[in-house]
């Protein structure tokens, strides 16, 4: 497997988290056990608008799901994908057609076709990294536990 760390820049990553506010994620599922819907359900009470794209559903977490990005209304910041990673170069054609600015590939997504795609297409991309996560690393609370402090403790100081 080739590296993904080229895909990872958290410079890239907090610059997506900070200016988008809309997020197509490719795959949702209506299914409350799966991440995808955990991660919409998180981008959503965060701010973002979400749109569901997912030709097997008409709705997911109260918004209307779209068949495919071309149809969705309106402009997408962020392509967000839980699909296999042999989706990704039709995905990641459609995400420049539609002119997002960004394909989120989530964990174990891994398509270097896709992201050429992307990037020769003026798009952003993030490869093997999960948006929830990174959202709460950058912006959310998971620092309180310990993660970008720079420090390696079971110790927590108070303030």
């Amino acid at each position: 497997m080739t590296d993904t760390t080229p895909y990872q820049d958290p410079e890239v990553i907090q610059r997506l988290l900070h200016s988008s506010r809309t997020v197509a994620i490719v795959g949702l599922s209506s299914n409350h056990l799966r991440a995808s819907n955990f991660v919409g359900f998180y981008a959503a009470r965060h701010g973002y608008k979400v749109f569901p794209v997912n030709p097997r559903e008409e709705e997911v977490l109260g918004n209307q799901s779209y068949p495919s990005l071309s149809a969705v209304p309106e402009p997408v910041d962020v392509v967000d994908v839980f699909r296999a990673p042999a989706a990704v170069p039709g995905i990641a054609e459609e995400a420049v057609a539609v002119g997002a600015k960004a394909l989120w590939l989530q964990f174990g997504v891994i398509s270097f076709e896709g992201a050429d795609i992307a990037v020769k297409g003026g798009l952003d991309v993030v490869m093997d990294r999960c948006f929830k996560i990174e959202h709460a690393r950058y912006i959310g609370r998971m620092h309180v536990l310990g993660f970008n402090t720079d420090v390696v403790s079971a110790r927590r100081e108070f303030y």
